[in-house]
């Protein structure tokens, strides 16, 4: 049975909801979206790797607040609904602090489970891929166990998603609470940051640049990219099914490509200059990754409708700009001090 919410005008009784990581890469667009829609927004984020520029048009919107908060500490807070999207998510990020990134998921999970027994919301957990880790099952569904290294230098992203799933499935089964859980794959697309590790964003600014794009490994390893207009559409359908739906569901794109093979389709769009170095392979580096996404297709009817070309241009003009305005990645990350923090309608004390 599909149930259709991606119908053109669909419209919804306004809510409160709560994005946890709002400020990132993803969050951002999820934030404009549901304000567009009509409904209040919080957003919440330390600013790790979200930026508050990400987010800066939506300032002044009635129906938004930005607050700042890291997940590792309880929130207060009334919602309907929660998106918990809070975690760096590049290897560069999430290893660079990886207790503090095991805290995130693990914490994060903890506390947005308990505001959503408190008020009764629900509550959508942003898993991820990378728990199948190395796949020996190929595409990979929802059923598949996966393969990961428990101790691994990329253990405390994938353990620690690993153990946020369970703990959303066991709070509905001890406290009825009303969960979603997605995995997302390989997403790109505007405000991405800049060296932050990935292969999209690595390869656009080198190009751009006319530096070396550098291979890990053979570059015969594969990765699906979704464009992020069509995860949020995924992530907003699987938010709206109905309670007794909870998932485990993959979301991401299922056109699959070499890294070798993109790496070439970016200099092929850039007109760049740049030659393709292979260096050694990182650690525990899936060598192939595609979801399985019938349940999504079958569940809330998610079909990926950007091409790949399509959403590489768009990401391609994006990065044209932040390098044009000389934008560094750090700006607006680092410094827990930058920017205004709204004081949120939402807050109310009590404990959860």
């Amino acid at each position: 049975m599909i149930f259709n919410f991606f119908v053109t005008g669909w419209t919804m009784m306004q809510k409160r909801i709560v994005i946890t990581g709002g400020a990132g890469f993803i969050g951002s667009h999820l934030c404009e979206r549901l304000v567009d829609q009509g409904n209040d927004v919080l957003c919440v984020d330390n600013y790790f790797t979200g930026r508050r520029n990400n987010v800066a048009k939506l300032l002044g919107r009635p129906n938004f607040e930005l607050l700042r908060h890291d997940v590792t500490q309880p929130l207060f807070v009334e919602a309907d609904e929660v998106y918990n999207l809070a975690c760096p998510a590049s290897p560069i990020h999430y290893q660079f602090d990886p207790v503090k990134t095991t805290k995130t998921s693990v914490m994060g999970a903890l506390h947005m489970l308990g505001l959503a027994k408190r008020c009764r919301a629900k509550v959508l957990q942003a898993s991820t891929s990378e728990v199948y880790g190395d796949p020996l099952v190929h595409p990979q569904a929802e059923d598949y166990w996966g393969n990961v290294n428990p101790v691994g230098p990329r253990s405390c992203y994938d353990e620690g998603k690993r153990c946020a799933e369970a703990l959303f499935f066991d709070y509905r089964r001890q406290h009825n609470v009303r969960i979603k859980v997605v995995r997302i794959f390989n997403t790109y697309g505007p405000r991405m940051l800049p060296n932050d590790g990935r292969v999209v964003s690595n390869f656009i600014l080198q190009a751009l640049q006319n530096e070396p794009i550098t291979i890990y490994g053979g570059g015969l390893q594969t990765r699906s990219f979704c464009y992020v207009d069509d995860l949020v559409t995924g992530l907003m359908g699987m938010m709206a099914t109905p309670d007794s739906f909870t998932g485990p569901m993959n979301l991401g794109n299922p056109e699959e490509i070499t890294v070798r093979d993109l790496a070439e389709l970016i200099v092929a769009m850039t007109g760049s200059k740049s030659e393709i170095v292979n260096l050694p392979a990182t650690a525990d580096d899936p060598r192939q990754r595609r979801p399985d996404i019938s349940l999504a297709k079958e569940t809330i009817g998610f079909t990926p409708t950007v091409r790949l070309t399509d959403g590489l241009a768009k990401t391609i003009r994006y990065f044209e700009t932040v390098l044009s305005q000389g934008k560094n990645d750090r700006i607006e990350t680092s410094d827990p001090r930058r920017g205004d923090v709204v004081t949120p309608i939402f807050v109310r004390s009590g404990t959860q």
